[in-house]
């Protein structure tokens, strides 16, 4: 198995810092949001009106969707900082799985994947993961 030279992961490294950027400044702000007390006091309404039921509902659901998000995107944050551990590792390109290539169109498209298309179509369909070096006889190619 042909490895990624240094000069060929600079583009994803760059690539990944970016999206790691963003992400941290997402969960940042999201978590601000989902943390703020409620409606009437991030306005600065400091009335001791009762707020309508429903606004109570809108708020909690806005919260409940904002924390969902974050979970999610603190998920992709976690796959994108693997990635650049496997850079940093110079494994990066290839698969966690069975330790084939993993195709750069794949990587282009999703910098941060962990596996090969093949791999993680297995694992996606709920099949096992192929042995590590199963077919060592011969190389795979990226897929």
């Amino acid at each position: 198995m042909r490895t990624m030279k240094a000069a060929e992961m600079k583009p994803f490294r760059l690539m990944l810092e970016a999206i790691r950027a963003r992400l941290r400044g997402d969960v940042t702000t999201m978590a601000d949001a989902a943390l703020r007390k409620t409606r009437s006091e991030s306005n600065g309404d400091l009335s001791t009106m009762p707020i309508h039921m429903a606004d109570i509902g809108s708020d909690a659901y806005e919260q409940e969707f904002t924390l969902s998000l974050m979970a999610s995107e603190e998920g992709t944050l976690e796959l994108v900082e693997a990635a650049l551990d496997r850079i940093r590792a110079k494994t990066y390109g290839k698969c966690e799985e069975c330790g084939g290539v993993i195709a750069k169109k794949r990587l282009e498209a999703l910098p941060f994947a962990p596996t090969c298309i093949r791999c993680a179509e297995r694992l996606e369909s709920g099949l096992p993961p192929l042995a590590r070096g199963a077919d060592a006889s011969r190389p795979r190619q990226p897929r």
